[in-house]
C-alpha cells in the first residue's frame, strides 16, 4: 500500500481496561483512504474498543495512532472530530436534543458555523438523507432507521473525510440495510473513507473492499477481502463462520462475491450443460 493512501496509521498499540480486560493488544494496521475497511470479528474480539480510538473516545495507553496525519492526542481532538464522524451501534447514544433539527445543528454550533450557513446545511443533508418531514420531531418519536438517519446526519452535515461506523446495520430490516449501503458508497465515490465493525462475514464478504480480522484484542489477518476472505484458515482461527456464497463456490474456480454475480454466473454456466 502506497504511503500516501493511508489515511489512519496504528503503531503498537496496546489498551487495557480498568477491569485489568486486555482490549487490544500491539495493535499495527495501516487504513487506506477511500475505501470500505470492515473491522471483523467475534463479540468482545475488540472491535468497538479499536474503532474507539480513532477519533479520541478512547486514547491511546500505549503506542501511537495517526489520523490524517494527526496524532491521537489531547491538543488535537477538536479537528480530529470534525474529519472522523462517529456513528455508534445505538443511534439513542448520540441523540440528545429536543428535535431533529437541533441535534444535526449540534456539530455546526460546536464548530461555530454562521447562523445562516448552519439552516443552509442542516436542510441540504436533510434532503439528501429524505428526512426533511423529521426535522421538527423529537428523536425519541423515531425509529430505529429513522434514528439512524438523523445521526448519520449530525456527522455528515461537517463533511468529514473519514467515517467509522460501529455495527451500522444491527437492527435494520432489509431494505434500510440497502439504504444505508448506497448511502455510504456514495461516501465512498466522493475520495471517503469509511471504517465499520461487524460480525457479519457475508455482509463483509460481498460489500467491502478491505478487511482487518480480530481475534481477542490481537489483529489476525489484515489485507482486501480476496486476500483474507478466501483463505480457510481465516475462519478457523477466528472463530468464523464462512461467507455462504464462499462456501457455496469454494470448489469452484470463479467465486462471485454477490447474489447477483452469483445469479449471473449460474444462468451462463446453465446453458453450457445439457439438460440443465
Amino acid at each position: 500500500m502506497e504511503k500516501y493512501n493511508q489515511v489512519i496509521k496504528i503503531r503498537n498499540l496496546t489498551f487495557t481496561y480498568p477491569n485489568n480486560r486486555r482490549g487490544l493488544i500491539d495493535v499495527n494496521l495501516d487504513i487506506e483512504r477511500g475505501k470500505k475497511t470492515a473491522v471483523l470479528g467475534v463479540n468482545g474480539s475488540g472491535k468497538s474498543t479499536l474503532l474507539y480510538h480513532l477519533n479520541g473516545i478512547n486514547m491511546p495507553q500505549s503506542g501511537s495512532i495517526e489520523v490524517l496525519n494527526m496524532e491521537v492526542k489531547e491538543e488535537n481532538l477538536k479537528e480530529i472530530r470534525r474529519q472522523v464522524g462517529f456513528l455508534f451501534d445505538y443511534p439513542d447514544h448520540q441523540l440528545f436534543s429536543t428535535t431533529v433539527y437541533n441535534d444535526i445543528k449540534f456539530g455546526l454550533d460546536n464548530y461555530k458555523y454562521p447562523e445562516k450557513e448552519k439552516d443552509e446545511l442542516i436542510r441540504k443533508v436533510a434532503q439528501d438523507l429524505r428526512i426533511e418531514e423529521l426535522l421538527a420531531l423529537p428523536p425519541y418519536q423515531l425509529s430505529l432507521g429513522q434514528k439512524k438517519k438523523v445521526a448519520i446526519a449530525g456527522l455528515i452535515v461537517l463533511e468529514p473525510s473519514i467515517i467509522v461506523c460501529d455495527e451500522p446495520f444491527s437492527g435494520l430490516d432489509g431494505y434500510a440495510v440497502l439504504y444505508f449501503k448506497e448511502l455510504l458508497d456514495k461516501w465512498v465515490k466522493k475520495g471517503k473513507t469509511i471504517v465499520f465493525s461487524t460480525h457479519d462475514v457475508d455482509l463483509t464478504y460481498e460489500w467491502a473492499d478491505n478487511v482487518i480480522v480480530l481475534r481477542e484484542g490481537r489483529v489476525l489477518k489484515t489485507g482486501t477481502v480476496q486476500e483474507v476472505l478466501t483463505r480457510n484458515d481465516t475462519y478457523s482461527e477466528a472463530g468464523l463462520v464462512k461467507p455462504l456464497l464462499y462456501d457455496l463456490f469454494s470448489d469452484n474456480d470463479y467465486k462471485p462475491r454477490s447474489v447477483s454475480l452469483a445469479k449471473e454466473y449460474l444462468k451462463n454456466s446453465c446453458f453450457k450443460v445439457l439438460d440443465c
